[in-house]
């Protein structure tokens, strides 16, 4: 290696040794665009930047969330890094923290100096710029981890041979130290979201993976056992799956075998942040078949296959999607003595937040000293570093969301009250106590396998013995991480359990959750002022920062459903169509009803969404209803009007099925919209009419329900 063939940007250099001159595959001007961030803005600038500029190609290159894939990987200072496709740095930086040495290989150079701009403080890394085939016999025979992350499915590309996966496995595992490890993070070519609708990630077709890349090309994806057989043949015995959620771009969660998703959790389905999608069903609900019948590992989104010895690490979940000062992660580890839960902040803002956490269990254990909720025990620690982080116990159970949903798929509502009501009285102890766990939600809320043991014993199923789980001595909360110094009313706390699970799964909206509120007698007001409070609460957390859904929206790349695929732009044009209903006493009937005339005197539009509306109604009607459309929408009022007079949108004669988001807007989270506007009262003659000047802007429902969640109505 000659001292001309490198080049440094700050601390990093550049290793060009076999660079071939010119880059020969390239973003395009984006990448000039993502050269000019890494080079004059600082990382902490760069959720912001996402934010503002709306790319797929900048959140992809500088999202933060993209190192949670390797960061949970245990390596220390001691130990030295390969990392094969570094591309722009998405990863090198959780590397770079950890690692005592770092080399990585790629391809392009603008790349590269991506890379070098975005980590130039730091002086363990060397990128090597060239082909892997060139840059190979370079590189020393002693890594303590090798990374191929989103790399492995592109080896046909430069390993000409005719068994290119494993001939490139092959020589990569003899850069790899005794005792070392390769972690490979790819696709699942059978991934639910590939079902469901998502195009195939790199060739951007329909369902190619699945059919088996019938058009050819230099891509492909594998299934578990695909992966599994690869490193087998490449002489590897010890090997781990793991199971990154969504997917392994922007991971929140990673499973293993050792520890499974528990049906509900998979919730974060909509990903198709680069192109759009078809959604064909829903994947929550597919999710939770999946898992009740045991097929998770076929259909998980992405893998993280790691090769050599197994790690104590079973799950890990990242809170990096928070205000810095609240990013942690939340990390499942098997030991000799059994498991354990840890914590651990993700950067040094977030220490404090650890610390108090400790001793939030503290405060909360003691409130709850003699009851029969206890709070999982926890212990404040210090690594080597000193940087603190919280051991808690681990414990066999379930939880008290999954408990009420077995009740609700039973239809057997007593028991789902029943145990709301437990959980009610077991919450209340120690209300007067100026400290509470704003986060008691059920899911926080364990019940121990204890009586299920005693159960089996006596040859009593417990999912069909609700007086198990009531008369099981103590109940658990698992976490306190939202622990405060005020007193917070019971009922406070239980609205915000019910508001969360309701929001979390359709499947819940069997559910009366008026019965429950009148059970805490929360009324309208007090129910808007807790749905307010919870408002504040998520803005406490994540500060300004938009939520993943939030970015995909506003990069704007449209779901569309079954019916959208299979009946084309004639069916879209059709569910914009507006239909008015007349109730002559009888309720709303589709004989009753009509569509107004287009671009007549009845119905006229702008083509930017605005619609005016006047139509004639007869005499004897009690109401009419406006239907805007069939298809969720935001709509923005600007007036409805009977014989001339304005009616007010804040009075008792107009309702809707719609919420209110702003001055005279609402936003309809369903596929059938209506506006009612009630006559009685108003003064009607032999014929009649009815005006309505409004702004309809279509959205997908994902996105309005989205809004719903956040609380944003009143």
């Amino acid at each position: 290696m000659s001292e001309d063939k490198i080049e440094e940007i700050g601390k990093i250099k550049l290793d060009l040794t076999h660079y071939p001159g010119e880059d020969f595959y390239c973003d395009g001007d984006v990448e000039d665009e993502i050269l000019e961030i890494a080079k004059n803005y600082a990382s902490v600038e760069y959720p912001r930047i996402i934010e503002e500029r709306k790319s797929w190609e900048i959140l992809y290159h500088l999202s933060p969330l993209r190192e949670n894939i390797v960061e949970w990987l245990p390596i220390n200072r001691s130990m030295k890094v390969l990392e094969v496709g570094s591309g722009c740095g998405a990863i090198t930086g959780a590397l770079l923290k950890r690692a005592g040495e770092v080399t990585c290989v790629e391809l392009s150079k603008k790349r590269s100096m991506i890379n070098a701009y975005r980590h130039m403080e730091a002086d363990n890394v060397t990128i090597h710029v060239g082909n892997f085939q060139d840059v190979e016999p370079d590189l020393p025979k002693d890594y303590d981890y090798i990374c191929l992350i989103g790399v492995f499915e592109y080896a046909q590309a430069y390993i000409g041979s005719e068994t290119p996966y494993d001939d490139f496995l092959r020589i990569i595992k003899k850069h790899l130290k005794s005792g070392g490890h390769i972690a490979i993070a790819i696709e699942n070519k059978f991934g639910l979201k590939y079902w469901a609708g998502c195009r195939e990630d790199h060739l951007g077709t329909y369902f190619s993976g699945i059919e088996d890349y019938p058009e050819g090309g230099v891509v492909r994806t594998f299934t578990r056992e695909g992966l599994l057989s690869t490193a087998k043949r490449c002489g590897f015995r010890e090997m781990q799956m793991y199971y990154p959620y969504p997917d392994y771009k922007f991971m929140t969660s990673i499973y293993s075998d050792r520890r499974l998703p528990r049906r509900g959790e998979l919730s974060n389905n909509m990903r198709n942040f680069d192109r759009d999608r078809i959604q064909l069903f829903d994947e929550k609900r597919v999710f939770d078949t999946i898992l009740k019948e045991g097929q998770f590992p076929l259909f998980s989104n992405s893998y993280m296959l790691l090769l050599g010895p197994s790690l104590s690490e079973e799950y890990v979940r990242y809170s990096n999607d928070r205000k810095e000062e609240f990013q942690i992660k939340t990390l499942q580890r098997g030991t000799g003595f059994g498991k354990i839960i840890e914590k651990h902040p993700l950067c040094e803002a977030a220490k404090t937040h650890i610390e108090s956490t400790a001793q939030a269990y503290e405060k909360l254990a003691g409130r709850y000293h003699g009851s029969q909720l206890a709070v999982n025990e926890s212990k404040l620690e210090k690594a080597a570093d000193g940087t603190p982080y919280i051991t808690i116990k681990y414990l066999e159970g379930k939880t008290l969301e999954e408990i009420l949903d077995e009740r609700l798929e039973k239809n057997d509502l007593e028991g789902f009250h029943k145990l709301f009501d437990e959980y009610l009285q077991r919450i209340s102890w120690g209300e007067e106590i100026e400290v509470a766990d704003y986060d008691l939600i059920f899911g926080n809320v364990l019940i121990p396998q204890g009586s299920n043991d005693r159960n089996e014993k006596s040859g009593k199923s417990r999912t069909n013995d609700i007086n198990s789980y009531l008369n099981e001595e103590i109940w658990h909360v698992i976490d306190c991480e939202w622990t405060f110094d005020r007193a917070i009313e019971t009922r406070e706390i239980a609205f915000r359990a019910v508001y969360c699970y309701l929001l979390e799964d359709e499947k819940r909206n069997t559910l009366n959750p008026d019965l429950i509120f009148s059970k805490l007698e929360i009324g309208p007001a007090e129910a808007e002022q807790y749905r307010r409070e919870e408002m504040k609460f998520q803005k406490y957390v994540t500060g300004k920062r938009l939520s993943m859904a939030e970015i995909r929206e506003a990069i704007g790349q449209p779901v569309y459903t079954l019916a959208d695929f299979c009946e084309g732009l004639r069916n879209k044009a059709a569910d914009d169509r507006i239909q008015i209903y007349e109730d002559t006493g009888k309720g709303f009937q589709e004989e009753q009803s009509f569509f107004p005339e287009e671009d007549g005197e009845q119905l006229r539009r702008d083509g930017e969404g605005l619609v005016e509306l006047s139509v004639p109604i007869p005499k004897g009607r009690s109401a009419v209803r406006i239907d805007p459309g069939s298809h969720a929408c935001v709509i923005y009022i600007k007036r409805i009007s009977w014989n001339g007079e304005e009616i007010s949108l804040k009075g008792k004669q107009i309702e809707m099925n719609g919420f209110r988001i702003g001055e005279d807007v609402y936003a309809f989270p369903t596929q059938d919209p209506n506006i009612t506007l009630s006559l009685w009262g108003l003064a009607a003659g032999e014929e009649n009419h009815l005006e309505a000047v409004m702004e309809v802007t279509r959205m997908s429902l994902e996105s309005v329900k989205h809004l719903q969640k956040r609380g944003l109505f009143s």
